[in-house]
């Protein structure tokens, strides 16, 4: 396989903020790998569709993978991010066309309650299997390592809009 034709999948990342500056993380249904601590918690995210802008593909997602629906957008990120895909999945996953993704990301304000939060949708395949509320100095070591260095850029961007709300 030629790694150099395979192009960046478009996508949108989402860092949920509650009222108290702390982050959503989920723990992916696929995760393989459940001894190592570690790298398979993620922030939501998901391809952008045909004719849908990052802002609305941001607020379906953010619905279709955890049923949040009282929420805002704070921030937009100012440019892409990528990140590739490590070997042994590269060419496997998205049809086989896509090396990783390109995300912009989107810092959103939770702003309903968290009996409100619903990981196991009826109308949309389940993403994750847990989830919690983190701070944003404990995300970086509870992801995949692959994505480490999108989740830094992200989080030094958005941390001024993490303060807790009032």
């Amino acid at each position: 396989m030629d790694i150099s034709k395979l192009t960046y999948r478009p996508c949108v990342g989402l860092m949920v903020l509650n009222a108290k500056g702390h982050v959503w993380i989920g723990r992916r249904v696929s995760a393989t790998d459940k001894k190592e601590p570690g790298g398979w918690w993620q922030m939501p995210q998901g391809g952008i569709d045909e004719g849908e802008t990052p802002a609305e593909a941001a607020m379906r997602e953010l619905r279709e993978e955890t049923g949040i629906h009282n929420a805002r957008i704070l921030g937009e990120s100012d440019d892409w991010h990528h990140y590739d895909l490590p070997a042994h999945l590269m060419g496997k996953l998205w049809g086989g066309k896509h090396r990783g993704q390109k995300q912009k990301w989107f810092a959103i304000r939770f702003d309903g309650t968290d009996s409100e939060i619903n990981i196991t949708p009826d109308d949309h395949d389940q993403e994750f299997e847990a989830w919690r509320w983190a701070s944003l100095d404990e995300v970086l070591d509870l992801i995949v390592p692959f994505k480490r260095q999108v989740y830094a850029s992200v989080i030094a961007e958005f941390r001024p809009l993490a303060m807790p709300s009032t």
